[in-house]
């Protein structure tokens, strides 16, 4: 990598290092024996760039209100030298809580760098610790930051979160977009300026939850430039944005994602490493393109042995059908329709296990309960491979009812303080899992279950916030499943904790599906799956076509729309076939169809968000190898009836694509339609067109969906 030096007033020798991607430059400056800093983040900079000459453009002499010397804060911020801001590491000793935070001076000690990864050292000699940070330029130039922090001095110490990411905010970012959201409203998006008094979001209740906080873009509204940040990392964690509009140091903002250590802070004793998890970011110039990039780095990097994946097999999930009103018979009766419908995976849901006949009892008890199942699981898998499917079950290995076999014969494994009341949450509790025993108890029941049945794919859920929380609880969670994944690794898991509650990189890199909402309404659906496929791959976005009306918002949707809501994401089924009118069957089952044909597509191509006037239509598009598959749906009535044309992207402008619009169409505005005989045969149009015109369709009526299909066509 490209090296300059420039001596500097202090006496110290600054050296400018870059890393490079296919279409990224990061340029640091570094002082041994003072600080680091990101100087530069921006597009792709000439390979002869003098580096010396960029670190003097950007430099700023002092002003009035700054110490004589301003200080630096990059990467590794202190309370040192005038900066007010939040230091990244918080101490306070031990021996001596009373005496509040511990004052601190990192100093750069070595670095060494290749040709995508730099590797910073930090020593703090009075102190005895060190600060180990790894930047890494990934695939798809997705950039991953670490933090590891040592203690080889004899105190004892508490830090108050353990830092990932610190990263000074070029100054063109000034806008930002942050993600909140509630059980079945996840993933918000909130629009805002950066301001003088910043942002921050906290977690707290041992898991990411529905704050959202975790997630977030940072936006150039000038050029439409954008940065998207996030924690991966599947426990509490703390995100914040301090402006320095005083210009203590150089006028950039601070952006900080870290570990939580909420009340109690996080340990760190003599003799000890801790090791710290990973922040992502990538820059992008439009969402699409980051959307893209992140994409990739998760097909290429996180996914487990995504190359490997078959196509994403079509859902039928028992839940909305039968809830706990189970029976051999009436399961195999609920597969037999499914099948029928094109279902090629069948997953019993809640009340399979123990005395579970409502959600007050038996978790913890993982044996198949006798008095649903007589004969055990193996008729009803039986059946189900007869009909071409195969089997999943539902599980939340980490809760135990107080009344349960579990429970009674080990109390104290359970989240508790000693003494006191012991609350519910849905009339559970939550298990220990920084206890090996309980680890150990977990993994031989779900080991004995997939030794035992056919059970190819494990529903993963999560239904309580940890409280009291306790230290160690996500890292144990892991262990867990890796254990699992390397005894069965044939079997796939969802992660789901009462919908959207545990998303990140960090479960990702070890399940291959996660339940973005319990609510599978289709009009919030198309709020809540674009936000997600900010960051996450279709193909890893359970979605699902439920029931009419939808039990969480009451709301009636034709089938139509339903059915292709849910074929932008990972499809399946959570209603009752048999409820279904004859129309509405055919219909479902036309579209589960339309997903097998185009599932390639989907889940390997690059995803594109359509822009159109009217706020109430929500487009997406996927392109891969000559294909694509386009959505467009309006979820309002219109308040023009000639809705402006649905402009597409992604495509080559000079190439030339056969477009047609699948069947089935929505059943009132396809009589809007004109030359249909023509939207089935193929429209041949250019790239240029498509883009810069676009199509007209029958945008106007309220719940109205269209499919779009494209096949490039030979030169």
């Amino acid at each position: 990598m490209p090296i300059a030096a420039m001596c500097l007033g202090r006496k110290l020798v600054m050296e400018l290092l870059r890393l490079d991607g296919k279409a990224l430059t990061l340029v640091f400056a570094l002082e041994i024996g003072g600080a680091a800093d990101c100087i530069y983040l921006g597009a792709l900079l000439p390979e002869g760039e003098d580096l010396a000459a960029l670190a003097a453009a950007r430099a700023r002499g002092r002003h009035e209100s700054q110490p004589d010397v301003p200080p630096v804060p990059g990467l590794l911020p202190e309370r040192k030298a005038g900066w007010s801001g939040t230091p990244a590491v918080r101490l306070v000793d031990h021996a001596q809580p009373q005496a509040g935070e511990v004052a601190s001076d990192f100093r750069v000690s070595k670095w060494d760098v290749s040709e995508r990864e730099l590797w910073i050292a930090w020593h703090e000699t009075t102190l005895g610790l060190y600060v180990d940070m790894w930047w890494r330029i990934r695939s798809g130039d997705v950039v991953t930051v670490r933090c590891d922090i040592s203690n080889h001095g004899p105190r004892d110490f508490t830090l108050a979160d353990h830092p990932a990411l610190v990263l000074p905010i070029p100054a063109r970012f000034t806008a930002m977009t942050t993600y909140a959201g509630r059980w079945a409203g996840e993933m918000r998006e909130t629009p805002r300026a950066i301001t003088p008094d910043g942002y921050a979001s906290r977690s707290g209740v041992g898991k990411p939850g529905f704050g959202g906080g975790n997630w977030l873009l940072l936006d150039d509204p000038t050029t439409g430039e954008v940065l998207g940040a996030h924690l991966a990392w599947s426990g509490d964690y703390a995100t914040q944005i301090e402006c320095d509009t005083q210009g203590q140091g150089d006028g950039r903002a601070i952006l900080q994602m870290a570990i939580s250590g909420g009340a109690a802070g996080v340990t760190l004793l003599a003799s000890t490493d801790l090791v710290g998890a990973e922040a992502v970011f990538a820059l992008a110039p439009t969402r699409s393109a980051l959307a893209q990039a992140f994409h990739a780095y998760l097909r290429a990097e996180i996914l487990p042995a995504r190359a490997h994946w078959g196509p994403r097999k079509v859902h039928l999930n028992s839940w909305e059908a039968l809830g706990f009103d189970l029976s051999e018979p009436a399961l195999i009766a609920l597969a037999e329709d499914g099948a029928t419908l094109g279902i090629e995976r069948f997953v019993l849901d809640d009340g399979w296990f123990g005395g579970r006949r409502n959600d007050q009892s038996s978790l913890g008890d993982w044996t198949v309960s006798p008095d649903v199942f007589p004969n055990g699981l193996g008729p009803l898998i039986t059946r189900v491979h007869e009909l071409g499917m195969d089997f999943g079950l539902w599980v939340e290995p980490e809760m135990v009812s107080p009344d349960s076999d579990l429970y009674r014969a080990h109390p104290d494994w359970c989240l508790h303080a000693e003494g006191r009341a012991r609350p519910t949450m849905r009339g559970q509790l939550a298990l220990n899992l920084a206890l090996p025993e309980v680890r150990d108890y977990l993994f031989a029941r779900l080991d004995a279950l997939l030794r035992e049945y056919p059970i190819t794919y494990l529903k993963w859920d999560h239904n309580r916030d940890l409280f009291p929380t306790a230290p160690g609880q996500a890292q144990g969670f892991y262990a867990l499943l890796d254990r699992l994944r390397a005894a069965h690794p044939q079997v796939e898991i969802e992660s789901c904790s009462s919908g959207g509650g545990r998303i990140d990189f960090g479960v990702l890199k070890r399940c291959q599906r996660v339940w973005p909402s319990d609510n599978n309404d289709a009009i919030e659906r198309l709020r809540i799956i674009p936000a997600w496929s900010q960051f996450l791959p279709l193909e890893v976005l359970g979605s699902h076509v439920g029931p009419s009306p939808n039990p969480i918002t009451g709301r009636r949707l034709a089938m139509d729309f339903r059915a292709k809501v849910a074929m932008f994401g990972h499809m399946g089924v959570e209603a009752d076939p048999a409820r279904m009118s004859e129309q509405e069957r055919a219909t479902l089952a036309a579209h589960i169809a339309l997903y097998k044909a185009w599932c390639g597509v989907l889940h390997a191509g690059e995803l594109h968000r359509l822009a159109h006037p009217d706020p109430n239509v929500t487009g997406l598009m996927v392109t891969h190898e000559g294909k694509a598959l386009a959505l467009a749906a309006q979820t309002a009535f219109s308040p023009v009836f000639d809705a402006a044309p649905l402009r597409l992207a992604g495509l080559e402008p000079e190439a030339r694509y056969r477009v047609t619009l699948p069947e089935p169409w929505p059943r009132k505005a396809r009589h809007y339609l004109a030359n249909p005989d023509q939207w089935r045969t193929g429209i041949t149009l250019s790239g240029a067109a498509l883009i810069g015109h676009g199509l007209a369709l029958p945008l106007t009526h309220p719940e109205t969906a269209w499919l779009i299909a494209l096949e490039r066509l030979p030169e």
